[in-house]
């Protein structure tokens, strides 16, 4: 790929590869600092709906107060950028129209905010990096499919588990090896009932966005992750929610494969996640019948097969996405985006919920995400935990109990729930549930993706 040469060749022209970023929380912030650091890059703005915090960011690049513009308009921006000067601003959409902004990354984790931006973002034929895989699950089908049909790169990024999976899942297919399960380290176990309240003490000392850590620890954030590998790779969660066994390094490869060879499995090609001590590796359970290929890697694993562990011992979040910035940027290139719709997370009760109560969001006291085969959540009707937030239930629902659209109505006038809408338009017949385009509408149609 030759990134780094070409990087710096940027960087010797005076013409570093200019970054915006959205969202400028414990990712973002961090991912300003991974930018900076790579020679023939540089942040070129930063949104965030507390502007605050952009000018805190790029005071800890270095740069000084008087020479961060805080832009309320695309011309005032577009002039600090042609100075050299840094932009900050609480208004995301602007970056996506600003000619002095390579490709955006889009780093909230709010799905209404992710959509908007990716889709502007793609308008504009820039490209775009989600670190925001809440958006992704919800309509990164439809964003995919609308990039790739106008010539414009839509992207999950590289460090997040999905990109690092799906790394491993080619080198696996390119070695002529089946993949069985694509899988995670979670290091703790769920706790369904984890608010931001109750992550608040901790939140505070790894400062984090409580509600942010909740999502995690209340699980939606694996669910949320695995779903991406799935609808990347073709990958299916074995069961709702997955099995998420505690499995040691050395039981992953006995653990994560068909019941047929003593393991968890109904069928191969899966998705699935382990609470042992393995966090924060990412892993692949790939098998191979070929006798030449079994015997090459006794030789050089020492593991008698047919099943086999490709193991990654970390994923480095933010840290890696600019390598997906300049794929995308310099080559082109997408690190990892949707195929089609093959899982979903849907919205499942944190506790009671009454009929004419509206939920608040991923992360809050109300909801936490499941993940799902898609043909089965479209068989019984859930409802996404994209589009759940500001919903109103439509009949009393208990703990525990998935929302769905016969006691759940989503907010339809946000934008993530439109762009839903148009996704299942695009990719499903009625009567189907494969997730796949539907025959009787193409993706580039107008009333698709325009």
């Amino acid at each position: 790929m030759e990134l780094v040469r070409k990087l710096r060749q940027r960087a010797a022209d005076g013409d570093p590869v200019r970054v915006g970023i959205v969202g400028c929380g414990q990712m973002g912030s961090g991912l300003a600092h991974a930018v900076s650091n790579v020679t023939g890059m540089t942040v070129a703005a930063i949104a965030d709906i507390d502007p605050q915090r952009a000018l805190d960011a790029f005071a800890s690049l270095g740069r000084e107060r008087g020479e961060v513009v805080v832009a309320r308009s695309a011309s005032e921006a577009e002039d600090a950028l042609r100075r050299n000067a840094p932009v900050a601003t609480d208004d995301a959409l602007l970056l996506t129209r600003l000619e002095g902004v390579e490709a955006n990354v889009e780093a909230t984790g709010v799905p209404d905010v992710g959509a908007r931006v990716a889709h502007a973002s793609i308008e504009s034929h820039k490209p775009v990096v989600m670190l925001n895989l809440e958006a992704d699950t919800t309509v990164g089908a439809y964003l995919s499919r609308m990039a790739r049909s106008s010539g414009s790169i839509y992207t999950v990024a590289s460090g997040d588990e999905p990109g690092v999976l799906k790394m491993l899942y080619e080198q696996a297919v390119l070695m002529g090896f089946d993949v069985v399960c694509l899988g995670k380290g979670k290091n703790n176990r769920i706790d369904y009932a984890a608010t931001a309240e109750s992550c608040a003490a901790e939140a505070a000392s790894k400062g984090m966005n409580p509600k942010m850590l909740a999502s995690f620890v209340d699980g939606t954030k694996t669910m949320v992750e695995m779903a991406a590998v799935a609808n990347a790779t073709g990958l299916v969660p074995d069961v709702p929610g997955m099995h998420g066994p505690k499995a040691e390094l050395d039981e992953l490869a006995s653990t994560f494969v068909p019941h047929d060879a003593g393991g968890l499995f109904s069928g191969p090609g899966r998705v699935d996640y382990s609470t042992g001590r393995i966090a924060p590796g990412v892993f692949a359970i790939v098998h191979a019948d070929d006798a030449r290929i079994r015997k090459d890697m006794k030789f050089i694993t020492k593991a008698d097969g047919p099943y086999y562990l490709h193991f990654r011992p970390y994923h480095l979040c933010d840290l890696e996405t600019p390598q997906s910035v300049a794929e995308a940027v310099l080559l082109g290139e997408v690190t990892v985006a949707p195929e089609a719709m093959h899982a979903d997370v849907v919205c499942v009760a944190k506790r009671d919920i009454k009929k004419g109560q509206a939920v608040g969001g991923i992360g809050g006291a109300d909801i936490y995400g499941r993940v799902y085969a898609r043909a089965q959540a479209r068989r019984e009707a859930l409802v996404p935990i994209g589009i759940a937030a500001g919903g109103v239930a439509t009949r009393d629902i208990k703990r525990g109990e998935c929302m769905t659209e016969h006691n759940f109505a989503p907010d339809q006038s946000t934008f993530v729930y439109r762009l839903r809408r148009m996704q299942e338009a695009c990719f499903e017949s009625p009567g189907t549930g494969d997730g796949r385009p539907s025959a009787s509408r193409e993706i580039g149609e107008p009333a698709c993706c325009n």
